[in-house]
């Protein structure tokens, strides 16, 4: 079995069939024995580009029609999967699975193309319901599903009947974008109003006027790609360049682990917003999860 998501990997080893994991991409960075298997795609992208340096270039390539991932098809057909699990959710997520389909049918491979496209937080959970069917693994998925929904349902009832303060995620920090697909739903789930969301549709760009004058009493910033250091790091760019709301708390957090990979650990992305929010009834988050940038 080959993955081409971070998300279907940690799925993949939630399920207890991570020694049938052959196959991963550059960013499977958990759980760490993921670290271990062979490559087999890559980003396209030079590194260290600032995220507007980032963001002009995917634009760039996206307009021209260009790959923004190089897929190994040698590895393909060195390792010979049965099962490629892949999305077709965002081209700047993962590799096009059209990109897929053509090199399985150029190296000639019968692997199964498995596509994974949640936009809601259900979807997320029924995802890991169907990479367990794919894999031989349904109890297990089943059973790891009811225990994350009931994890959601004693953080709905832990926040109920509180005031729901004004939320704005935002996905990347320059250009600013908002909270797209799932993510909404996590923050509604902790306790939250979403402000300037766009729940179950892709991440939009945003005007930073409109973010400087949003409503928003607590800001997080979940800039996909980026775990909790470099993700404060845009932080403190983003609040000296005088972009966040006025008034607001600002929390920078690991994006990567918690909120923008659709696998088990999205639902610790809302009990993790729950801890930002309602500390008195969640308590309050720790700091290699979560790091106030600034506000009362």
């Amino acid at each position: 079995m080959v993955s081409l998501l971070p998300s279907a990997t940690e799925i993949v080893f939630a399920l207890g069939r991570g020694d049938e994991l052959v196959g991963v991409t550059f960013e499977c960075d958990y759980p760490p024995e993921a670290r271990q298997r062979r490559v087999v795609s890559t980003s396209a992208l030079p590194e260290g580009l600032s995220p507007g340096e980032i963001d002009a270039l995917v634009s760039e390539r996206i307009a021209a029609g260009e790959d923004l991932y190089r897929l190994d098809e040698r590895a393909l057909a060195d390792l010979d999967a049965e099962l490629v699990l892949t999305q077709d959710l965002c081209a700047v997520c993962a590799v096009d699975v059209d990109r897929v389909d053509d090199a399985l049918r150029y190296l000639a491979c019968s692997a199964r193309v498995l596509t994974l496209d949640p936009r809601s937080l259900d979807e997320v959970l029924d995802s890991i319901t169907t990479v367990g069917t794919a894999v031989g693994a349904g109890a297990r998925a089943t059973a790891i599903v009811a225990a994350l929904r009931s994890r959601l349902d004693r953080l709905r009832a832990t926040v109920a009947d509180t005031s729901r303060p004004g939320v704005l995620v935002l996905e990347w920090t320059d250009p600013p974008f908002s909270a797209g697909h799932w993510v909404p739903d996590l923050v509604e789930a902790a306790g939250g109003q979403p402000v300037l969301a766009h729940p179950h549709e892709d991440s939009r760009r945003l005007a930073t006027g409109d973010v400087r004058n949003a409503t928003a009493d607590v800001v997080v910033l979940a800039p996909c790609g980026y775990h909790l250091d470099a993700a404060a790091a845009l932080g403190r760019d983003f609040v000296g360049a005088g972009q966040a709301p006025t008034g607001a708390a600002v929390w920078a957090v690991d994006a990567d682990a918690f909120f923008v990979r659709p696998g088990p650990r999205i639902v610790d992305g809302a009990e993790l917003l729950a801890q930002i929010l309602h500390p008195d009834r969640a308590g309050p988050p720790t700091p290699d999860r979560a790091r106030k940038l600034t506000g009362t």
